[in-house]
């Protein structure tokens, strides 16, 4: 699998755009705040959404489509998540759907719409229709960076990715745009991202290609333990390429899954390292429990603890946060067999303290990446989970984010 440029746009058949409609009054001309993802032709559509009861009214939209399968277009604003705003906010959604479809040789039941941003505000309407106008006009097969600058939020960098591979004796590409600094903890991640591809896959195989690939990838990231109204993770496969049809169970559907997980892995991987204030990426590792899904438990209450991420900031290797963290994540382990280690270095042996240096330990937390290994015994279960720690810069961020 190779990387290639384009972002969104690599895949054969798409065009995006990304422009400044002013939805935050406070910023630059130049920042831009809505984007639009159009496939040139009719495209199987999936994906997975937010479990917070609070969803937004574009997720429900959202939903809808998916349920139908097609779509042609997405919609993305930034600087407001149209989210806890009534009924006023779905008929928002129609209205910006509507606006997207006029003109195009598909209905507004084509459209998806994304918003993030503040909650509980109203949607600024005329300034919606304006940025559709403009993301219209604009649409272009090299603006996939545009599109991807147009949805951050508190995100420090656009985040973009495309590859290309070899799949049925044709190349096939799939693209990605994702956003998502702050609100993020599994149950569907907390961010947005928009997956594009060319490859020909039945309708039916859509779901399970993108709530595998989220499940091991976007729902093993955690940067502060909070759930948002809008999480959302979307495919689209408008089938350009020349590729006999992806169906369930097939060799191609494999090797596409691979390279979707891939794709997947590598945004949420993204996500973690620009999260708000974050100085580390943490990447933990549990094996020998029971099964999978106790593993996953474990590396998830390491992942989530407020006192372990701002361990992992102080550069602090004080295992017995771990330990803790371990011991209430309700999975069934022998505490005598626990090894806990940072990189190769043992901080913990049979539940105890083993013999190791601070310093070294503390050395390996100064670095911008490390690894957590945990070892609750012989059993075949594993998981892996990533984080980041919790800075002074988190709370400075999050403490004005309306102001």
């Amino acid at each position: 699998m190779k990387m290639i440029e384009g972002g969104v746009c690599a895949p054969i058949g798409y065009m995006a755009s990304g422009v400044h409609a002013g939805i935050k009054d406070s910023s630059p001309k130049d920042k831009l705040d809505c984007a639009l993802i159009v496939s040139t032709q009719p495209a199987y559509v999936s994906g997975v959404f937010t479990k917070n009861l609070m969803k937004s009214p574009p997720v429900y939209w959202n939903q809808k489509v998916c349920e139908a399968g097609e779509a042609q277009a997405v919609f993305i604003n930034s600087g407001n998540a149209n989210a806890a705003t009534g009924e006023p906010g779905h008929e928002d959604v129609k209205t910006t759907a509507e606006w997207v479809a006029n003109g195009a040789q598909y209905g507004p039941e084509n459209v998806l719409i994304c918003s993030t941003g503040v909650i509980g505000v109203p949607l600024p309407m005329n300034k919606i229709e304006n940025g559709v106008d403009d993301c219209i006009d604009a649409l272009s097969a090299q603006r996939g960076l545009d599109a991807a600058k147009a949805i951050m939020t508190t995100d420090t960098e656009a985040k973009e990715y495309s590859v290309e591979f070899e799949l049925g004796g044709s190349m096939v590409r799939i693209g990605a745009v994702a956003k998502g600094s702050g609100m993020i903890s599994p149950n569907m991640a907390t961010m947005i991202c928009i997956l594009t591809t060319d490859a020909n896959i039945a309708k039916e195989a859509m779901y399970p290609l993108v709530k595998a690939a989220a499940d091991i990838s976007f729902n093993r990231i955690c940067i502060d333990n909070d759930m948002s109204t809008s999480d959302t993770v979307m495919l689209f496969a408008n089938g350009r390429s020349d590729i006999e049809e992806i169906s369930i169970g097939s060799p191609e559907f494999s090797e596409f899954q691979t390279a979707l997980n891939e794709v997947s892995t590598h945004m949420a991987h993204w996500l973690v390292k620009d999260g708000e204030g974050s100085t580390k990426f943490v990447e933990i590792k549990v094996s020998g429990t029971e099964n999978n899904d106790d593993a996953s438990a474990v590396a998830r209450a390491i992942g989530n603890s407020q006192l372990c991420k701002t361990a992992f900031f102080g550069e602090d290797p004080n295992w017995g946060r771990f330990a803790a963290a371990i011991g209430y994540a309700e999975a069934q382990f022998d505490p005598t067999h626990l090894k806990i280690s940072l990189n190769s270095i043992l901080l913990c042996d049979g539940g105890i303290a083993a013999d190791f240096v601070e310093e070294d330990a503390a050395a390996i937390m100064k670095k911008g990446e490390f690894t957590i290994h945990v070892s609750a015994g012989s059993g075949p279960g594993e998981a892996v989970f990533w984080t980041s720690d919790l800075s002074h810069d988190y709370v400075s961020i999050n403490a004005d984010y309306r102001t």
